[in-house]
Protein backbone atom coordinates (compact mmCIF):
# COMPACT_ATOMS: atom_id res chain seq x y z
CA UNK A 1 0.00 0.00 0.00
CA UNK A 2 1.42 3.38 -1.02
CA UNK A 3 1.90 5.79 1.81
CA UNK A 4 0.35 9.20 1.22
CA UNK A 5 2.37 12.03 2.70
CA UNK A 6 0.92 15.44 3.52
CA UNK A 7 2.96 16.91 0.65
CA UNK A 8 1.53 14.50 -1.94
CA UNK A 9 -1.97 14.94 -0.56
CA UNK A 10 -1.95 18.73 -1.04
CA UNK A 11 -4.07 20.03 -3.92
CA UNK A 12 -1.98 20.81 -6.99
CA UNK A 13 -4.08 23.81 -8.14
CA UNK A 14 -3.01 25.64 -5.00
CA UNK A 15 0.63 24.89 -5.77
CA UNK A 16 0.23 26.36 -9.25
CA UNK A 17 -0.34 29.73 -7.58
CA UNK A 18 3.41 29.79 -6.93
CA UNK A 19 4.00 29.72 -10.71
CA UNK A 20 1.36 32.44 -11.05
CA UNK A 21 3.33 34.52 -8.56
CA UNK A 22 6.52 34.03 -10.59
CA UNK A 23 4.74 34.85 -13.85
CA UNK A 24 3.42 38.09 -12.35
CA UNK A 25 6.92 39.40 -12.92
CA UNK A 26 6.13 39.58 -16.66
CA UNK A 27 3.39 42.24 -16.46
CA UNK A 28 5.46 44.04 -13.84
CA UNK A 29 8.33 44.13 -16.34
CA UNK A 30 6.00 45.50 -19.04
CA UNK A 31 4.78 48.28 -16.75
CA UNK A 32 8.41 49.08 -15.88
CA UNK A 33 9.25 49.27 -19.59
CA UNK A 34 6.36 51.65 -20.25
CA UNK A 35 7.56 53.86 -17.40
CA UNK A 36 11.08 53.88 -18.80
CA UNK A 37 9.78 54.69 -22.27
CA UNK A 38 8.25 57.86 -20.76
CA UNK A 39 11.56 58.70 -19.14
CA UNK A 40 10.16 58.01 -15.66
CA UNK A 41 13.25 56.17 -14.46
CA UNK A 42 12.35 56.34 -10.78
CA UNK A 43 9.01 54.71 -11.49
CA UNK A 44 10.68 52.12 -13.68
CA UNK A 45 13.09 51.11 -10.93
CA UNK A 46 10.28 51.10 -8.38
CA UNK A 47 8.53 48.44 -10.47
CA UNK A 48 11.81 46.56 -10.86
CA UNK A 49 12.10 46.71 -7.08
CA UNK A 50 8.70 45.04 -6.81
CA UNK A 51 9.88 42.38 -9.26
CA UNK A 52 12.93 41.85 -7.04
CA UNK A 53 10.65 41.26 -4.05
CA UNK A 54 8.57 38.74 -6.02
CA UNK A 55 11.76 36.97 -7.09
CA UNK A 56 12.84 36.76 -3.47
CA UNK A 57 9.57 35.13 -2.42
CA UNK A 58 8.70 32.64 -5.15
CA UNK A 59 11.90 30.57 -5.00
CA UNK A 60 11.72 29.75 -1.27
CA UNK A 61 8.02 28.93 -1.65
CA UNK A 62 8.72 26.60 -4.59
CA UNK A 63 11.42 24.78 -2.63
CA UNK A 64 9.32 24.65 0.53
CA UNK A 65 6.44 22.90 -1.24
CA UNK A 66 8.63 20.86 -3.64
CA UNK A 67 6.83 22.29 -6.66
CA UNK A 68 9.36 20.95 -9.19
CA UNK A 69 8.45 17.32 -8.40
CA UNK A 70 4.77 17.80 -7.66
CA UNK A 71 4.04 19.86 -10.80
CA UNK A 72 6.52 18.33 -13.27
CA UNK A 73 4.67 19.65 -16.34
CA UNK A 74 5.60 23.24 -15.49
CA UNK A 75 9.24 24.30 -15.23
CA UNK A 76 9.54 26.93 -12.53
CA UNK A 77 13.24 27.30 -13.34
CA UNK A 78 12.55 28.14 -16.98
CA UNK A 79 9.79 30.56 -16.01
CA UNK A 80 12.07 32.21 -13.48
CA UNK A 81 14.86 32.60 -16.07
CA UNK A 82 12.49 34.32 -18.51
CA UNK A 83 11.33 36.82 -15.90
CA UNK A 84 14.79 37.37 -14.45
CA UNK A 85 16.33 38.06 -17.85
CA UNK A 86 13.74 40.77 -18.46
CA UNK A 87 14.03 42.40 -15.03
CA UNK A 88 17.69 41.83 -14.16
CA UNK A 89 19.22 42.29 -17.62
CA UNK A 90 17.10 43.62 -20.47
CA UNK A 91 15.29 46.49 -18.76
CA UNK A 92 18.38 47.80 -16.93
CA UNK A 93 20.27 47.67 -20.25
CA UNK A 94 17.43 49.65 -21.82
CA UNK A 95 17.70 52.23 -19.03
CA UNK A 96 21.45 52.54 -19.50
CA UNK A 97 21.12 52.89 -23.26
CA UNK A 98 18.11 55.23 -23.39
CA UNK A 99 18.50 57.50 -20.36
CA UNK A 100 21.29 59.68 -21.67
CA UNK A 101 23.83 58.38 -19.18
CA UNK A 102 26.15 57.51 -22.07
CA UNK A 103 26.76 59.17 -25.40
CA UNK A 104 26.47 57.29 -28.66
CA UNK A 105 27.85 54.81 -29.56
CA UNK A 106 28.77 53.85 -25.99
CA UNK A 107 25.14 53.51 -24.97
CA UNK A 108 24.63 50.94 -27.74
CA UNK A 109 27.91 49.17 -27.00
CA UNK A 110 27.42 48.92 -23.24
CA UNK A 111 23.73 48.07 -23.51
CA UNK A 112 24.48 45.45 -26.14
CA UNK A 113 27.22 43.88 -24.03
CA UNK A 114 24.89 43.67 -21.04
CA UNK A 115 22.13 41.82 -22.90
CA UNK A 116 24.68 39.60 -24.70
CA UNK A 117 26.67 38.53 -21.64
CA UNK A 118 23.47 38.25 -19.61
CA UNK A 119 21.99 35.81 -22.12
CA UNK A 120 25.10 33.64 -21.98
CA UNK A 121 25.14 33.71 -18.19
CA UNK A 122 21.58 32.43 -17.91
CA UNK A 123 22.60 29.47 -20.09
CA UNK A 124 25.42 28.52 -17.69
CA UNK A 125 24.44 25.42 -15.71
CA UNK A 126 27.40 26.03 -13.41
CA UNK A 127 26.41 29.51 -12.27
CA UNK A 128 25.81 28.35 -8.67
CA UNK A 129 28.52 27.20 -6.26
CA UNK A 130 28.04 24.63 -3.47
CA UNK A 131 27.79 27.33 -0.79
CA UNK A 132 24.94 29.09 -2.61
CA UNK A 133 27.04 31.84 -4.15
CA UNK A 134 27.06 32.79 -7.82
CA UNK A 135 30.11 31.99 -9.93
CA UNK A 136 30.87 35.16 -11.86
CA UNK A 137 29.00 38.43 -11.78
CA UNK A 138 25.36 37.31 -11.52
CA UNK A 139 24.06 39.88 -14.04
CA UNK A 140 22.47 41.92 -11.27
CA UNK A 141 22.18 44.87 -13.62
CA UNK A 142 18.97 46.09 -12.00
CA UNK A 143 20.96 47.08 -8.91
CA UNK A 144 24.12 48.05 -10.81
CA UNK A 145 22.48 50.39 -13.31
CA UNK A 146 20.28 51.86 -10.59
CA UNK A 147 23.38 52.67 -8.56
CA UNK A 148 25.09 54.23 -11.57
CA UNK A 149 22.05 56.36 -12.34
CA UNK A 150 21.69 57.61 -8.77
CA UNK A 151 25.38 58.16 -8.03
CA UNK A 152 26.08 59.70 -11.46
CA UNK A 153 29.77 58.84 -11.92
CA UNK A 154 31.65 60.12 -14.94
CA UNK A 155 30.91 58.57 -18.32
CA UNK A 156 34.36 56.98 -18.41
CA UNK A 157 33.81 55.41 -14.98
CA UNK A 158 30.40 54.09 -16.04
CA UNK A 159 31.82 52.52 -19.19
CA UNK A 160 34.72 50.99 -17.26
CA UNK A 161 32.38 49.55 -14.62
CA UNK A 162 30.11 47.98 -17.25
CA UNK A 163 33.06 46.45 -19.09
CA UNK A 164 34.56 45.06 -15.88
CA UNK A 165 31.24 43.47 -14.85
CA UNK A 166 30.83 41.91 -18.29
CA UNK A 167 34.28 40.32 -17.95
CA UNK A 168 33.58 39.22 -14.37
CA UNK A 169 30.49 37.38 -15.63
CA UNK A 170 32.77 34.63 -16.96
CA UNK A 171 35.45 34.52 -14.27
CA UNK A 172 35.48 32.04 -11.34
CA UNK A 173 34.95 34.78 -8.77
CA UNK A 174 32.11 34.39 -6.28
CA UNK A 175 29.29 36.85 -5.75
CA UNK A 176 27.00 36.47 -2.77
CA UNK A 177 23.37 35.50 -2.60
CA UNK A 178 22.13 37.37 0.49
CA UNK A 179 19.73 34.62 1.56
CA UNK A 180 21.34 31.35 0.49
CA UNK A 181 24.93 31.97 1.57
CA UNK A 182 25.15 31.14 5.29
CA UNK A 183 28.54 32.70 5.92
CA UNK A 184 28.13 36.22 7.33
CA UNK A 185 24.43 36.01 6.44
CA UNK A 186 23.12 38.26 9.27
CA UNK A 187 25.54 41.01 8.23
CA UNK A 188 24.86 40.53 4.53
CA UNK A 189 21.09 40.63 5.02
CA UNK A 190 21.43 43.77 7.14
CA UNK A 191 23.50 45.47 4.43
CA UNK A 192 20.99 44.33 1.81
CA UNK A 193 18.08 45.93 3.69
CA UNK A 194 20.13 49.09 4.15
CA UNK A 195 20.75 49.15 0.39
CA UNK A 196 17.06 48.62 -0.37
CA UNK A 197 15.99 51.33 2.09
CA UNK A 198 18.47 53.81 0.65
CA UNK A 199 17.38 52.90 -2.88
CA UNK A 200 13.72 53.50 -1.96
CA UNK A 201 14.69 56.89 -0.54
CA UNK A 202 16.48 57.72 -3.80
CA UNK A 203 13.44 56.75 -5.88
CA UNK A 204 11.18 58.88 -3.68
CA UNK A 205 13.62 61.76 -4.13
CA UNK A 206 13.59 61.65 -7.92
CA UNK A 207 16.61 59.35 -8.38
CA UNK A 208 18.84 61.57 -6.27
CA UNK A 209 20.53 61.18 -2.91
CA UNK A 210 22.03 63.75 -0.53
CA UNK A 211 25.67 63.40 0.43
CA UNK A 212 25.27 60.95 3.32
CA UNK A 213 22.76 58.85 1.40
CA UNK A 214 25.15 58.56 -1.53
CA UNK A 215 27.91 57.41 0.81
CA UNK A 216 25.65 54.77 2.38
CA UNK A 217 24.52 53.47 -1.01
CA UNK A 218 28.11 53.34 -2.25
CA UNK A 219 29.42 51.47 0.79
CA UNK A 220 26.52 49.02 0.80
CA UNK A 221 27.01 48.38 -2.92
CA UNK A 222 30.73 47.77 -2.47
CA UNK A 223 30.04 45.28 0.32
CA UNK A 224 27.46 43.31 -1.68
CA UNK A 225 29.66 43.40 -4.76
CA UNK A 226 32.81 42.11 -3.07
CA UNK A 227 31.91 40.16 0.07
CA UNK A 228 31.85 36.72 -1.57
CA UNK A 229 35.18 37.38 -3.31
CA UNK A 230 36.66 38.32 0.07
CA UNK A 231 35.31 35.10 1.58
CA UNK A 232 36.74 33.17 -1.38
CA UNK A 233 40.17 34.73 -0.82
CA UNK A 234 40.06 33.98 2.90
CA UNK A 235 39.29 30.33 2.17
CA UNK A 236 42.14 30.08 -0.30
CA UNK A 237 44.77 31.64 1.93
CA UNK A 238 43.53 30.36 5.30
Amino acid sequence: MTEITPEKDSPEPALFLIHVLTASGAPIALIALLAGARGSWGEMFAWLGLALVVDGIDGPLARRFNVAERLPRWSGASLDFVIDYATYVFLPAFALAASGMLDQPWNWICGGLIVFTGALYFADNGMKTPDGSFKGFPVGWNMAVFGLMVLSPSQASTIAFVLVCCVLTFLPIRFTHPVRVKRWRPLTLTITFIWLGTAAYAVAGGMALPGLGAVVLTLASLYLFSVAAVQQALERYA
